[in-house]
């Protein structure tokens, strides 16, 4: 192929002049005879220019407005918090903005607030079927840390499953067998008619059959309140008047373990020496309690993350549903230790 250094070197001039020339370059200096000569080996050499590439303008996508709402407080519980940045910083990715977040019981969550809205993603045990009676203008909905009965929408949750059957065997492991459980009522609220309705929580149910298959399940030793601090203190302290202290608790989440902690230490009941202790979540609180707590780790800010990709692709024409189950790992620390006789 012919080049444009292959007509300066017949026509003894540099490629820049022959450039400049075959451009029709106004400013350039050269005589008559030379341009002539030139363009004569251009048709000698039948050089054909390369044609440039067209550049694309990237067309500036048009961005989405979506809503988050979020059942519990996240100043109660981080982990909740966690989810919701993990959503935000994935919106920085893709063209979405959330342009309105909501928590249940204290937001006006109405048709007319979620009118202007594309999308939305539904942070815990939230009623799907009640959402959709004052949502139903689409079905981009992402239901995250809640698996609802409604089939048709997009899930993402955490492997509690897994999880908990890898905490009994690594208390098992250890030599505990008297395991006590401490958790939450499963509720799931109503956003448009204020009504609840009981759901089985995962940890509590698989807790439960868990130990009911190795033969060590006893009903007395499971103990279920509020999602709180204050409930894990008070239910601690039930368990310790029964005057028959398992070897180990296991509990429902790291804001519940704290009121453990403290209901233990007040009745001079060391961790671990006297009692070991097993969490979830995992929240930056639970490495500097005292002692450091073993824990879940549930990946938060992965789940808001995928809840964004999730929605993205449903606004983008995807209608089969996915569900998403993020696994979880055990962090091991100093509240639990190897049963002593």
């Amino acid at each position: 192929m012919v080049t444009i250094k292959d007509i300066a070197r017949h026509s003894q001039v540099s490629t820049a002049t022959v450039s400049r020339i075959l451009n029709n370059d106004p400013s350039l200096s050269v005589s008559e005879e030379t341009r002539k000569r030139v363009l004569a080996i251009v048709d000698e050499l039948d050089y054909k220019p390369l044609r440039k590439k067209s550049v694309k303008v990237k067309k500036q996508e048009e961005a989405y407005n979506i809503g988050v709402i979020m059942l519990n407080d996240e100043t109660i519980d981080p982990y909740f918090q966690s989810i919701r940045l993990g959503a935000e910083d994935a919106c920085n990715q893709y063209p979405l903005r959330i342009v309105s977040t909501m928590i249940v019981g204290k937001s006006q969550i109405t048709a007319d607030s979620l009118s202007g809205l594309d999308g939305l993603i539904v942070i815990g045990d939230v009623d799907i079927a009640d959402l959709k009676e004052i949502y139903a203008h689409n079905n981009n909905i992402i239901a995250v840390d809640y698996l609802p009965k409604d089939t048709n929408v997009d899930v993402v949750i955490s492997d509690f499953e897994g999880a908990t059957e890898l905490v009994i065997s690594y208390l098992l492991e250890l030599g505990h067998t008297d395991i006590a459980y401490i958790g939450g009522k499963g509720e799931i609220f109503g956003v448009s008619k204020f009504k609840t309705s009981d759901k089985e929580d995962t940890r509590k149910s698989t807790f439960e059959k868990t130990m009911k298959e190795k033969g060590l399940y006893n009903p007395e030793k499971v103990l279920i309140g509020e999602w709180s601090t204050a409930s894990g203190y008070t239910l601690t302290k039930q368990l310790i008047e029964m005057n028959d202290l398992p070897s180990a608790i296991v509990v429902g989440s790291d804001p519940t373990a704290m009121g453990v902690l403290r209901a233990l230490h007040e009745a001079d009941i060391r961790v671990p020496e006297d009692v070991s202790i097993f969490s979830y979540d995992d929240i930056e609180a639970a490495a500097y309690m005292n002692p450091p707590l073993s824990t879940v780790k549930v990946y938060g800010d992965e789940m808001g993350k995928t809840a964004v990709k999730l929605l993205y692709d449903r606004l983008k024409g995807r209608t089969i549903p996915l569900k998403v189950i993020l696994p979880a790992e055990l962090v091991i620390r100093d509240s639990v230790k190897a049963k002593t006789c």
